[in-house]
């Protein structure tokens, strides 16, 4: 999937380390001696040359990465490896204590370690598993989204593109590398060999703004609280000459700021680009050509390179005239081959043989560009991550037994009737999804609606 030359820059830091393509290659050959192919890996990721090299190593040698966050919650790391029982990890050193007993390290790179897993055995997997991500959705659970080698390649290159991205590019890692939307960001840009700019600093840190001066980056990815915090730094103030391309998905960003941001970027020569995805598709389904933001700012776009949208209504059939709307329908080679809930279901085939049912509801207008106008199920995208209302509630019914979650696009709305809890609730709930605080409003009640059945009425719920 990923060829690299012996002197292709790979990746570079604000320390001044650079990653190449012949020490990728070497590792590749050190790795596969070491570790049978198509075993299991946690891979704990951050944006380091270790957690790159790490990633890398394991496609080349077929092995099968779980990307998760290396900051993730102790609790749930042991759950997932109980349920999963990896054969190896690939961590940051100093997490070799969150990983129990009977692991040894095999080697080590940078700031990362491999340990084998003393207690595990091969697992049959399926051929074709390439990858394993967390759905956005799946808070709390050990959920993932089976990817497979033509997934990942198929949904790299139509990215690459549309945005006509080439080997001098220099994209910095705004977003985390186990997020999909942050890995599509590497992938499609590795493809075709251009140098990304590692960093674990956030946007909000000056630090960034610094590597991203000192070394030139060319663009720039982020979920729509990205782009609120752009705006409130005056992105269009600094004198960032290199910037070319700015990337936007993971939610719906609103209108006003697609136009103020697609106005700018046309005035200083540079490509906005709204898109639209979602794990279960790799990453991306659909993108907004910049030159069509400002006419059409509140629109997904059109289907991506390879890819096709289609509507139907209740009854399943396809929906032909436009502003009509229906349940959104992608097909193309980056739909993954379904869920992993337990070890067994890695050996499963492929379920969705290229069609995903995205549950959201869209409607086309007469140029075949289209707009997301509700969703199917209870799901809210905050911070660019997709929050399960259903799931989330449940959680808060382990502290409490009465209560209701409700949301909207970078707001989740928990409420209760004890007004004791309130802070307790928020803290919990923030610590178990890594929801940032400033998201979530705890709503203290006399009651929850519900009707004669005990259904809770949402609609009731402001």
């Amino acid at each position: 999937m990923f060829c690299f030359d012996n002197k292709d820059i790979i990746a570079i830091t604000p320390e001044e380390n650079i990653l190449l393509g012949e020490e990728v290659n070497k590792l590749i050959a050190q790795w596969g001696k070491l570790m049978p192919a198509r075993s299991l890996v946690f891979s704990l990721c951050s944006n380091t040359i270790g957690s790159l090299c790490g990633y890398l190593c394991l496609l080349g040698n077929k092995s099968v990465p779980v990307m998760l966050d290396a900051a993730m919650d102790s609790n749930m790391l042991r759950q997932l490896i109980e349920i999963y029982q990896p054969n190896y990890f690939w961590v940051p050193a100093e997490m070799e204590h969150k990983l129990g007993e009977n692991v040894r390290c095999v080697t080590e790179y940078a700031d990362y370690k491999l340990f084998q897993n003393g207690n595990a055995s091969l697992i049959k997997m399926h051929s074709d598993l390439a990858l394993l991500l967390t759905t956005s959705g799946s808070t709390g659970s050990p959920k993932f989204v089976r990817l497979t080698y033509k997934n990942i390649e198929s949904n790299a290159l139509s990215i690459a593109k549309y945005l006509e991205i080439s080997k001098d590019d220099r994209p910095i890692t705004s977003l985390p590398m186990h997020y999909s939307y942050g890995l599509s960001v590497i992938n499609s840009h590795l493809i075709v060999k251009a140098s990304l700019l590692l960093t674990q600093k956030s946007i909000m840190e000056k630090e960034f703004w610094a590597f991203f001066k000192e070394q030139g980056a060319t663009s720039i990815a982020g979920v729509p609280y990205s782009y609120q915090m752009l705006k409130r730094l005056r992105l269009q103030k600094m004198e960032l000459p290199t910037l070319k391309v700015l990337t936007q998905a993971g939610g719906k960003l609103s209108a006003d700021l697609v136009l103020e941001f697609a106005q700018w970027a046309l005035q200083t020569n540079r490509k906005f680009f709204v898109m639209y995805g979602q794990t279960e598709a790799t990453a991306r389904m659909s993108y907004l050509p910049y030159r069509k933001a400002l006419e059409k700012n509140a629109s997904i776009g059109i289907a991506i390179p390879g890819g096709k949208f289609l509507l139907v209504d209740n009854q399943n059939n396809i929906i032909q005239k436009p502003d009509v709307p229906g349940e959104l329908i992608y097909e193309g080679e980056n739909v993954s081959m379904g869920y992993a809930e337990k070890i067994d279901d890695l050996s499963l085939g492929d379920e969705n043989n290229g069609i995903l049912h995205t549950g959201d509801v869209a409607q086309f207008d007469h140029e075949g560009y289209y707009y997301i106008v509700g969703r199917l199920k209870r799901f809210v995208k905050i911070f660019g991550n997709r929050v399960n209302l259903d799931q989330t509630e449940q959680l808060v019914r382990s502290m409490i037994p009465d209560c209701a979650c409700t949301g909207e696009d970078d707001k989740l709305v928990i409420h209760i009737l004890d007004a004791t809890l309130e802070n307790k609730v928020k803290e919990f709930i923030s610590q178990k999804t890594g929801l940032h605080l400033s998201a979530i409003t705890v709503n203290v009640i006399s009651e929850i609606p519900k009707n004669s059945s005990g259904k809770i009425l949402y609609s009731q719920l402001k």
